[in-house]
């Protein structure tokens, strides 16, 4: 197995290559500590995501870790997936710290970092808590804009707030502000999609005065306010009437921030380029993308594209290819990747122009042949005493909704529930990616257990469907066990207050942490 020296990594990090870092910890364990641009690529989920991270077989890989042997076994899983030019960093991350190179904790560090130099680049004007509250309370003119998913929103919000991901704000402000008096206020749980969010609306040149929440959500609570549960405004669907001025506005920063346009001739022939990584993404909802959508493309939300763009991209260098309905929402982000450092971008004209294809996006992954288990006889295996269900899903999926009595496990981590498997009777295994990564288990958990083990058919929504009883515990699993994910501070049980003002000071210093490993390369 090839192995590679922090020095000689570092140099390829700068040689402009195309190089892809990967990072085979889970997500939680990774977020205490790894290289500026490193992708999470859980061992867990590799074969799931490796290709979606990493187009081109072709393109260099090196595998990283804490030095535990992770990295070895994901390249040897990258190797016989067929990727021809894997290496694992020598001495994982200790190693790259011996070697003076900075190390950064968190998640989506890149995107977090760059909506920092954001904010000092272009001086984005920003109110704290209490004085929208006043602004509030006085009754003026104005629009609290929510930039993170629906999904997010409606768990907790700004009152009063609307929700518009941050790809759709300047698409559809004209609609949401027509009075130009109106003050225009975008927030999110913390700083990088209320930067990102108001400074979009400013570039695009809209005549309001636009300012970003000073810490979001979180600044929101450490004021003392109480954020709103169940909100469910949301912008009105549909292409905006105001389409020409829109269109006209993103194109002049498509052309101020080098973006290239492409045609269809052009896309073909890069899809038939095996020497160059090329990734194909849908800035559209999600929900547009599953309508109908180009044949090969992968959705991606713009406003979550700019936010954690190492979960799409893990090639730098690469070719990127980003494909909407009428250009606006794929120039506005585009834009924004060019100024992260991203230098071969470009927009496809007549992007949804031909056959399409519908559904969501799943990944190309050769599953094994397992036994699916029948929804009625895992429940009365259960009833009876003589089943389990293993659920692979996020951790904090797990904690809002399970199955009664269902253990919560990580893939490749599952011999931590060896002591609790029946010997006898079913073991039905489940996930919510249409029980893709419960196949994955089938023969890992068949070795730990003498009971028949199989996936649950229909998985936890099936169950639910059935309208059996489901479970919530927000202990379970405690906030210790969580290492398949970076739990935010409104995702602990205890210290959250203290984990809100560590983040917020996490953000903030990024921009002197950047400065120091020397590779972001904005601007």
């Amino acid at each position: 197995m090839r192995r590679i020296t922090p020095a000689a990594l570092k140099a390829a990090i700068r040689d402009g290559r195309e190089l892809a870092i990967l990072d085979a910890r889970e997500e939680g364990e990774f977020g205490s500590g790894h290289l500026f641009w490193a992708s999470p690529l859980p061992l867990s989920r590799l074969p799931l995501i490796a290709r979606a991270l990493v187009p081109n077989p072709r393109a260099r890989i090196v595998v990283t870790d804490d030095g535990r042997g992770l990295a070895e076994r994901a390249a040897a899983e990258l190797e016989a997936m067929g990727f021809a030019d894997v290496s694992v960093l020598e001495g994982g991350t200790p190693a790259w710290e011996r070697a003076g190179y900075v190390l950064f904790s968190g998640v989506n560090v890149p995107s977090k970092a760059f909506g920092e130099w954001v904010e000092h680049h272009y001086g984005t004007e920003s109110i704290d808590a209490l004085e929208l509250k006043a602004l509030i309370d006085r009754g003026e003119r104005l629009l609290i804009l929510d930039s993170r998913p629906f999904e997010e929103f409606t768990r907790m919000s700004i009152p009063g707030g609307i929700n518009v991901p941050g790809g759709e704000l300047a698409y559809r402000i004209a609609a949401l502000a027509p009075d130009p008096e109106t003050l225009v206020v975008v927030n999110c749980a913390g700083r990088t999609r209320s930067i990102l969010g108001a400074e979009s609306l400013r570039r695009f040149g809209i005549p309001n005065r636009v300012v970003a929440l000073r810490n979001g959500t979180m600044g929101w609570e450490l004021a003392g306010l109480a954020c709103a549960r169940g909100a469910t405004a949301r912008y009105r669907e549909g292409t905006p009437p105001e389409l020409e001025q829109a269109l006209a506005r993103a194109e002049a920063l498509r052309r101020r921030h080098g973006v290239g346009l492409i045609n269809r001739d052009t896309l073909a022939a890069w899809q038939q380029d095996g020497t160059r990584t090329l990734y194909l993404l849908d800035v559209r909802d999600p929900r547009e993308y599953e309508a109908g959508h180009l044949p090969g493309s992968r959705s991606a939300p713009g406003g979550q594209l700019v936010q954690a763009t190492d979960s799409w991209i893990a090639v730098r260098n690469a070719r990127i290819v980003l494909i909407d309905d009428t250009g606006v929402r794929a120039r506005m982000t585009a834009q924004w990747l060019a100024q992260m450092g991203h230098r071969d971008i470009h927009v496809l004209e007549g992007g949804l122009e031909g056959p399409l294809e519908s559904g969501p996006w799943q990944p190309e992954v050769a599953l094994p042949e397992v036994e699916t288990l029948p929804l009625r006889s895992v429940k009365a295996a259960l009833e009876a005493g003589a089943g389990r269900v293993v659920d692979l899903a996020r951790s904090i999926a797990f904690r809002e909704s399970h199955i009664p009595g269902a253990l919560w496990g990580v893939r490749t981590r599952l011999d931590a529930l060896a002591g609790r498997l029946p010997d006898q009777g079913l073991v039905a295994v489940t996930s919510p990616d249409g029980n893709r990564l419960a196949a994955l288990a089938v023969e890992e958990l068949e070795e730990l257990t003498a009971a028949r083990v199989g996936v649950l058919e229909g998985g936890v929504a099936a169950w639910a469907a059935a309208g059996l009883p489901l479970a919530a515990d927000r202990t379970n699993p405690p906030d210790e066990a969580c290492i398949d994910t970076y739990l935010r501070p409104y995702d602990r049980n205890t210290g959250v207050e203290e984990a809100m003002h560590a983040y917020l000071s996490w953000e903030i210093d990024l921009v002197k942490e950047i400065a120091r490993d020397g590779d972001a390369g904005f601007g």
